[in-house]
């Protein structure tokens, strides 16, 4: 190591040279912090993870029947079908699926009516195939909703993917509170219209019911009485049309137990196409009852169609009215899109609200002219984001001020203490460009992600100990009489080897946990880290040695 010597002692003798070191350090460390808002490098909290399996979230309008979703759940399953990489098909129709990770908290266990489906899609071995399931959802998507959302108007086809982290309702998630309803559904409406317009968003939908004609069957007792029509049978033909029951049983040889015989109208008769009224007139058309007298009365003379208006579910959260709009991304990160979407609604609700910053992300609305308040609140795995984010930056900060505590301890100089927090912290250079250097080289965006942060933090401890074998021994060379640059040169250059070897070792150890999809940016941010630790110790740290008076 005699030439690496003599290549840092010249370094310690010559003034612009030292500037320079300390100048391309400082420059490669702000470019690497630009790299965020150039968008070179972008921040998420999970990337999306291969699996063997996706759900497919079909609703259509409350009050559509069971027809016309299987209709559409058809249209969905034979697109499917020409997937060569799908391998089975679970359907549920009027309820959701089997609960599963995500089905656990996007209330799949709620689904019941005859408008909801589930699809539950098995995908070949992700060890058979070279495409992703997220790159097999990204493809299908499209072409899902472009076909089959048209088969029945205000149809929504989402397609849901198993979370690799925490599990959240949505990647974004707006919550609406206030108390004047209209405003709340003026609000809802224009934040979907927001984010169906955002790039990097689909599966934009709302919880929120929107109202639906609905026509009741009343039976006008007094006509029926008056008829001598039992009211008990009249009701029970009623329900046996439109919900059928158990009208007999069958007996069989190849079955122990008889088999019942259920009864109802087909589901192409009791979904009308255009003129409701008329068309449940033509199905009791041919019902005729009984009277006590023994003559058959229609039962369309017993019976007023009346139309009404659907009363859709009002939902609270923490005691308040509530309004929720979610979307989903594709295959980019949550804090984009919501940044963007949050300056669009900014400016667009500025005409009729006043708009006022709450926290980070939040706002506060004021109707101009009633006064009245209403909140914005970003949740979902936006928040779980920020949340996180904010627990691990406390623990790197945690981290710093214990290592200069104890180095304080250890040294009884705060400068030798700094210059080793100095040289540690700068090690988020090569975590940073790691990441751009990775995203380089796959086929879907790298994000530095949160165990990105766990990486980073644990290198904290490993490049502290690069800087404190450097300066133990340079320490111990000036105190047997070593003039302090040859001092500070010697000591790098005779303590390279072991911190080589140190970083060689966690290259090779967090190789493999590089290729993972969830804690790959953990491998990164270690492999790369140590790599960039080597030059900030070697070269860096002996500069700031050599300037430091308490050294």
């Amino acid at each position: 190591m005699k030439p690496f010597e003599a290549f840092l002692h010249g370094i310690l003798t010559s003034p612009s040279k030292k500037v320079l070191v300390v100048a391309l350090t400082l420059l490669a460390f702000v470019f690497s912090l630009l790299m965020f808002p150039l968008g070179l490098v972008k921040a998420k909290m999970l990337p999306g993870k291969s699996s063997d399996t996706f759900s497919v979230y079909i609703d259509l309008p409350k009050g559509s029947s069971h027809f016309q979703t299987t209709h559409v759940a058809q249209c969905v399953i034979g697109l499917l079908n020409k997937e060569p990489h799908v391998s089975l098909i679970s359907t549920y129709i009027g309820t959701g699926s089997p609960l599963d990770y995500a089905g656990l908290v996007k209330g799949s266990s709620l689904k019941m009516g005859e408008h909801v489906a589930e699809l539950v899609v098995n995908l070949t071995p992700k060890e058979s195939r070279k495409e992703r399931s997220y790159a097999i959802v990204h493809r299908l998507r499209p072409l899902l909703q472009s076909t089959c959302e048209a088969a029945v108007e205000g149809t929504s086809i989402k397609l849901v993917e198993e979370p690799a982290g925490p599990p959240t309702l949505a990647a974004i998630v707006v919550e609406l509170y206030g108390e004047d309803e209209g405003e709340l559904a003026f609000l809802n409406t224009h934040v979907q219209e927001v984010l169906h317009r955002t790039s990097g968003l689909v599966d934009v939908d709302t919880l929120e019911e929107a109202p639906h004609p609905t026509h009741t069957l009343v039976v006008d007792t007094l006509r029926a009485t008056a008829a001598g029509v039992s009211l008990k049978h009249l009701h029970d033909t009623l329900y046996l049309a439109f919900e059928g029951m158990i009208v007999g049983v069958q007996n069989s040889q190849e079955r122990f137990e008889q088999i019942p015989l259920f009864l109802r109208l087909q589901e192409r008769d009791k979904n009308p196409s255009q003129n409701a009224p008329a068309h449940l007139e033509r199905l009791l058309a041919p019902l005729f009852m009984p009277s006590n007298q023994g003559e058959m009365v229609p039962v369309v003379e017993l019976v007023q169609i009346v139309p009404t208006a659907s009363k859709p579910a009002i939902f609270s959260k923490n005691l308040e009215r509530v309004h929720t709009v979610v979307a989903e991304t594709d295959l980019v990160s949550q804090v984009y899109p919501l940044l963007e979407a949050r300056s669009t609604l900014m400016d667009s609700l500025s005409q009729r609200y006043e708009v006022h910053k709450e926290g980070l992300f939040n706002l506060r609305l004021i109707h101009k002219e009633t006064r009245a308040s209403f909140r914005l609140v970003w949740d979902g795995e936006m928040k779980v984001t920020l949340d996180t984010f904010r627990d691990l930056g406390g623990a790197f900060i945690a981290a710093l001020v214990v290592i200069f505590l104890l180095m304080v301890v250890y040294y009884k100089s705060f400068a030798l203490s700094g210059i080793i927090l100095l040289g540690s912290f700068l090690s988020i250079i090569g975590v940073i460009v790691g990441h751009w250097v990775m995203d380089l080289f796959t086929d879907t965006t790298f994000f530095l992600t949160a165990t990105s942060m766990i990486g980073f933090i644990a290198l904290m401890g490993i490049n502290s100990r690069n800087s404190l074998l450097i300066i133990d021994f340079a320490k111990g060379m000036m105190e047997e009489g070593m003039g302090k640059r040859h001092a500070i040169a010697h000591s790098a250059a005779t303590r390279a080897k072991p911190i080589f070897l140190t970083v060689i070792t966690v290259v090779l150890a967090s190789a493999m946990l590089a290729l993972d999809p969830i804690f790959g940016g953990l491998g990164v941010a270690l492999i790369f880290g140590s790599l960039a630790s080597v030059v900030v110790s070697l070269l860096f740290v002996p500069v700031l040695l050599d300037k430091s008076c308490a050294f």
